[in-house]
């Protein structure tokens, strides 16, 4: 486990600095969900509701608060793999949480408002922005938040200490 955790605090910041639109992009859209959580109530209670998670209200404010802090540190590029790994995570239960039940037509949420309305194809065009995110935070966790970051700039802040 402890090298887990040095692992992911000690990220290569070398990366180009083209990897700044993928934290933009993916931090974007996860602090914006996450206000939406807030926003409206078919976004957060009432979509955690209709899924079934347990303590509805507590779940949709924490997933909310952690998308918004979460999406601010990817768009920084601060903690970075802590962010895409726990998002990696997020999206993983919202994608098992949500598509299965589309899969088998037996889901809560209202179905999509064209065909197909269920079955793998319906799967596939409704979890494209979660395979999008998903893949995105994949990458940031393998590659770091890159050398426009604030976790490069405290790499290189790290390394000035030492070297003095």
């Amino acid at each position: 486990m402890k090298k887990v955790i040095i692992w992911l605090s000690d990220p290569p910041v070398t990366g180009p600095s083209t990897i700044l639109a993928l934290r933009f992009m993916a931090g974007g859209v996860f602090f914006w969900e996450g206000i939406l959580k807030f926003v409206y109530v078919n976004q957060g209670v009432g979509r955690f509701t209709k899924l079934g998670f347990p303590m509805p209200e507590l779940t949709a404010n924490f997933v909310a608060t952690t998308e918004i802090i979460g999406g601010l540190f990817l768009l920084f590029g601060l903690f970075t793999r802590f962010a895409a790994f726990y998002f990696i995570a997020e999206m993983i239960v919202a994608i098992f949480s949500t598509k299965i039940s589309l899969y088998l037509g037996t889901s809560p949420l209202p179905l999509p408002p064209a065909p197909p309305k269920m079955g793998i194809w319906a799967v596939l065009h409704e979890i494209r922005s979660d395979y999008a995110q998903l893949l995105v935070c994949v990458f940031l966790l393998i590659e770091g938040a890159g050398r426009n970051s604030i976790d490069a700039l405290l790499k290189r802040q790290r390394r000035s200490i030492i070297v003095e």
